[in-house]
C-alpha cells in the first residue's frame, strides 16, 4: 500500500508464513541450494551475524542481514536465543524478518520468523544430505524433539522413505510426544533412551539439541554416515566430541561463520573441508562413503530467500482472491 513516504508494510504472522510454506518443501529446498551455490560462488553480501548476550536471562541476541544479488532480494533476520524458555513453554528461539525492495529501500514485509527459521535450516540439512549421505539411506536418528527436530522429519521425509526414525531426547516426555506424531505420519519410530541407542544403525543423524557439552560419540556411529549438526551455534558450546571431528570429513554453511562461531569446530581444532555450496559448484568433492558431518549455524541468505518465498506465495493468494 503506497503513503507518502513510500509503501506500507504487510505483517505476516506465524499463521500466515505456515500457511504459505507449507506445500513448498520441494521449492524451498531448491531455492536454498541455489542460495548456498550463490553464497560459496560470491554472489551473495553476508557480513558475519551480529550478537549480544543477556548474561542476566542467559539469552543471545542476533541481528542477520543478506543481499543476495542473483534473486536481487534484500532482508535482515532479528532473533533471540533463550535456551531457559523451555522451562516456561515459552519458543527458545524467536525471531522476525525485515524484507526490503532492493530497488529502493523501501520496507516490504515484516514477517515472524520462526516458520521460516525451522524451515531454511531443515532445508539446508536436506541439501547437504542429498550430496553426502550414503545412497538410499534406511534409518534416521534425531538427537533433540523441539522445532528443529520436526522441521528436519518433514524435510527428510519429504524426500527420503525412511525405514525407521530412532529418537533421543533429554525429557523423555517431550521426545515421546514427537514420537507420537511420527508415527501417525506412517513411519515406525521408537524412543531411545540413550543417545548411543538412537544412533548405532543410523544412516543419517540430525543433533538438534541445546547441549552445551558434547554429546555425541564418534564410537556409538557407523562408518560412513552422515551427520547434520545445527545445534551449538556459538563458540562455546559443542554437541559433538573432538574426535568424531576429527576423524570426519566437515562441511558448513560458511567457512567465515563456522570459523568465528561454530563451538564444534573451534573447540575441536577440526579443518574445514569444503562450503556445502562449494560440493554443488564442483569444485570440492562430496565423500558420501565416508563420515560426514555438515556443520551448520544456518545464514542470513536462506532466510533472505525463503522471506521472498513467503512474500510472493501471498502476494500471489492475494491476486487470486481479487
Amino acid at each position: 500500500m503506497a503513503t507518502e513516504s513510500g509503501y506500507q508494510p504487510i505483517y505476516l504472522n506465524k499463521e500466515k508464513v505456515l500457511e504459505c510454506l507449507q506445500d513448498e518443501w520441494g521449492h524451498l529446498i531448491e531455492e536454498t541450494k541455489r542460495a548456498l551455490k550463490s553464497y560459496s560462488a560470491g554472489k551473495v553480501e553476508q557480513p558475519i551475524r551480529s550478537a549480544i548476550t543477556v548474561d542476566k536471562h542467559k539469552g543471545i541476541l542476533f541481528a542477520m542481514p543478506a543481499y543476495d544479488s542473483e534473486k536481487d532480494a534484500l532482508a535482515t533476520k532479528i532473533v533471540t536465543v533463550y535456551p531457559e524458555n523451555k522451562k516456561f513453554s515459552i519458543p527458545a528461539i524467536q525471531a522476525v524478518i525485515l524484507l526490503y525492495d532492493s530497488e529502493n529501500g523501501n520496507l516490504k514485509a515484516i514477517l515472524d520468523g520462526e516458520v521460516i527459521t525451522k524451515m531454511r535450516t531443515a532445508a539446508a540439512s536436506v541439501v547437504a544430505t542429498m550430496y553426502l549421505a550414503p545412497k538410499s539411506p534406511r534409518y534416521l536418528a534425531i538427537l533433540g524433539a523441539g522445532a528443529q527436530a520436526r522441521s528436519h522429519f518433514q524435510a527428510l521425509s519429504h524426500v527420503y522413505s525412511f525405514k525407521k526414525i530412532f529418537i533421543w531426547n533429554l525429557n523423555s516426555e517431550s521426545g515421546m510426544q514427537l514420537v507420537g506424531e511420527i508415527i501417525k505420519e506412517g513411519f515406525s519410530c521408537e524412543l531411545c533412551s540413550s543417545v548411543e541407542d538412537a544412533v548405532k544403525e543410523a544412516d543419517i543423524i540430525v543433533t538438534v539439541t541445546m547441549a552445551t557439552k558434547p554429546i555425541l560419540r564418534k564410537e556409538w556411529i557407523k562408518e560412513g554416515a552422515h551427520i547434520n549438526a545445527v545445534g551449538a551455534p556459538v563458540p562455546e558450546w559443542q554437541e559433538l566430541e573432538k574426535d568424531l571431528m576429527l576423524s570426519s570429513v566437515v562441511y558448513v554453511d560458511s567457512k567465515e561463520g563456522a570459523l568465528t562461531e561454530s563451538g564444534d569446530i573451534i573447540q575441536s581444532g577440526a579443518s574445514i573441508y569444503a562450503e556445502i555450496g562449494e560440493v554443488i559448484l564442483g569444485i570440492k568433492e562430496a565423500y558420501p562413503n565416508k563420515t560426514t558431518i555438515f556443520k551448520s549455524l544456518g545464514m542470513a541468505v536462506e532466510d533472505v530467500v525463503t522471506a521472498e518465498i513467503v512474500y510472493e506465495k501471498h502476494s500471489k493468494n492475494i491476486r487470486e482472491t481479487k
